[in-house]
């Protein structure tokens, strides 16, 4: 805890740690991926289905998921990875995450089709499901996951259960695409990163630092989202 710079910070990871129930070495990687500057600055993209149907889904999920422990090169290692390292897998998830499936069948009228990975998240109430493109995020991505989660909540969701998530894990992403992609949105859909480094810790300090300043008329203590900045276009 002597790492932590500010009292928001230890207080913010020892509450993860408890709740998560992190070991040492759990609590040392997140340091490591500056998992505390990386939740200021960069909240879960979400869609506003998300918003209203599962409210506290913004504090559950995350806008990149650390994958240092995979080497990738195609979609194939990417799924491949991920599924000989779940346990590490779960962990950057978090601790409600239930495993259910790979490659998970729905079938819809005569055809079949795969969902990459389904999982249920035992606090949500919910199932969720992660399409993985190893490609930066693309607005029809949308489309193919939306029909996967109609898919869940007609057929395999059971009656006690709340409407499925789903997250699409890319490469990278632009996060202005991805606001006007999950505007109009009614899929109950996240959209986020994956890294295969750890990221700059100090790079992200320093931004965190100047956030920090230019929020300082904030309450003390208090956590705020960053503001969001729309991009100025210069005239033809």
């Amino acid at each position: 805890m002597g790492q932590s710079k500010r009292r928001e910070e230890r207080e913010f990871y020892l509450r993860l740690a408890i709740q998560e129930r992190w070991s040492k070495r759990d609590l040392e990687r997140q340091f490591n991926t500056a998992l505390f500057e990386r939740a200021v600055l960069s909240p879960p993209k979400v869609s506003p289905t998300v918003r209203q149907s599962h409210p506290e889904a913004a504090s559950i999920f995350k806008d990149a998921y650390a994958v240092e422990f995979l080497n990738l090169h195609l979609e194939a290692d990417l799924h491949r990875g991920l599924l000989r390292k779940l346990k590490e897998f779960l962990i950057e998830l978090g601790h409600d995450f239930c495993f259910v499936g790979s490659e998970y069948p729905i079938q819809v009228g005569g055809q079949d089709f795969a969902l990459d990975l389904l999982f249920f998240h035992r606090g949500l109430n919910c199932l969720v499901a992660i399409e993985l493109k190893v490609t930066r995020f693309e607005p029809e991505y949308l489309g193919k996951l939306a029909f996967y989660l109609e898919g869940l909540d007609r057929d395999v969701k059971k009656a006690h259960e709340r409407p499925s998530i789903g997250v699409l894990l890319c490469a990278s992403k632009d996060d202005e695409v991805v606001e006007y992609a999950l505007s109009r949105t009614l899929s109950p859909a996240l959209i986020a990163e994956y890294q295969t480094q750890l990221p700059d810790k100090r790079l992200l300090r320093a931004k965190l630092h100047e956030f920090y300043l230019q929020n300082a008329t904030e309450e003390p203590g208090k956590i705020a989202a960053p503001s969001k900045k729309r991009r100025t276009r210069k005239k033809a």
